[in-house]
């Protein structure tokens, strides 16, 4: 993720210090992980709390926009952030669609968000993921990998992504671009 911002002429932070987040002009809440021990951190360290009040944009990614859903099936049954009322569930194979983790590009189509200003229908984004959060009210943007499900939310000042935008070369950076050019 830092170079990826850094191509965009950003000098990234990566911090758990709640002062420094609450000042941040933009914050991303990315990973690669797993909810019930990320939960874990986030409310030992007051990090959920902090999360869900701030005002600034913030961007999930990945784990990020998992964990800002209302409860994940990963590890259990696992209550996170609850900004979005989505649930995450886990794919499970098909007779045609054996293959989880959901890895590789996949097309996106999306409705109306600052995110994808520029971007085209169906325009190809990079998952690694075993776990996706259902189609709801936030949905912003769909993928189909066994069934659709949410390739992007939005509610206030929150937006998340399912995919990889730093591992998805000009796509990517496009909607990163889009999401620091929100006020």
């Amino acid at each position: 993720m830092d170079y990826a911002l850094k191509r965009l002429g950003i000098e990234a932070e990566i911090t758990g210090d709640i002062e420094k987040i609450k000042a941040a002009d933009k914050v991303i809440f990315p990973g690669v992980g797993e909810a019930e021990t990320t939960m874990s951190y986030l409310r030992r360290h007051k990090l959920d709390e902090v999360i869900c009040d701030l005002k600034q944009p913030v961007l999930g990614i990945c784990i990020g926009l998992q964990l800002m859903c209302r409860s994940s099936e990963e590890g259990g049954s696992v209550l996170c952030l609850g900004i979005f009322d989505e649930e995450v569930k886990r794919f499970v194979p098909t007779e045609s669609i054996r293959k989880v983790p959901h890895m590789g590009w996949n097309t996106v189509r999306f409705g109306d968000s600052a995110l994808f200003k520029g971007l085209s229908q169906d325009t190809y984004f990079y998952y690694v993921h075993s776990y996706y959060a259902t189609i709801g009210k936030n949905t912003v943007a769909a993928t189909d990998y066994i069934h659709p499900y949410s390739a992007a939310l939005q509610k206030d000042n929150f937006y998340a992504v399912q995919f990889h935008p730093e591992k998805s070369g000009a796509m990517g950076e496009i909607v990163l671009g889009n999401f620091l050019s929100i006020k």
